[in-house]
């Protein structure tokens, strides 16, 4: 027979005490209804645990789903958040932690949003593709807009060019003219004159 709460107290902290002397982990469990308060310390040995994980069962949206996170870890950095895990085949699965306004998100409303953060993020990059398009639509129109002008500043260049040399030709004509003329009156001068 098992003697008082203090005994069992007793031999408990002894084991704990000689168990960390030589080394040894132990995994101690403590099966608690969910009514219990976990948080208090179990058989008053909570002092002596280095790290005290808690799992327990989250009712939320009509469905049961597990959760685990670290009540106490002594001396090391770690999570404060809570983490569902699933029970599969392959075994124990910690699922990445789901965080919204309302707090963790667990089961079938984690798959719901994670589902809604998936099409939103495939939304926004259909529409940074159709953004894409339609900018290189744009580039498109303005580079034939550019070389539309292009090839009429061309053209209107080489047309004022062509102004230019025919404007050059008839001064040239006209001044020939004049000097022609000019050495026919000289001709008919010194013709009439001799």
């Amino acid at each position: 027979m098992v003697g008082s709460h203090s005994d069992v107290k007793g031999m408990l902290t002894r084991l704990i005490d000689y168990l960390k002397m030589k080394q040894i982990t132990a995994l101690f469990i403590s099966l608690t209804s969910a009514e219990h308060e976990v948080q208090q310390s179990e058989a008053g040995i909570s002092s002596l645990i280095d790290c005290w994980l808690l799992l327990r069962s989250l009712e939320q949206g009509g469905e049961r789903n597990r959760v685990l996170y670290l009540l106490k870890s002594r001396g090391m950095a770690h999570s404060t958040q809570v983490r569902e895990f699933l029970l599969t085949d392959e075994g124990v699965d910690l699922v990445d932690v789901c965080v919204s306004a309302g707090g963790v998100m667990v089961g079938s409303a984690r798959r719901d949003y994670e589902s809604r953060q998936v099409e939103e993020a495939l939304r926004q990059k259909e529409e940074a593709a159709h953004k894409r398009s339609q900018l290189e639509r744009r580039r498109r129109d303005m580079q034939a807009q550019i070389e539309s002008l292009r090839w009429q500043f061309e053209e209107e260049e080489r047309e004022l060019g062509e102004s230019m040399r025919n404007a050059v030709e008839i001064d040239d004509r006209a001044k020939n003219d004049r000097d022609a003329i000019a050495r026919s009156r000289e001709q008919d001068m010194v013709g009439r004159s001799a």
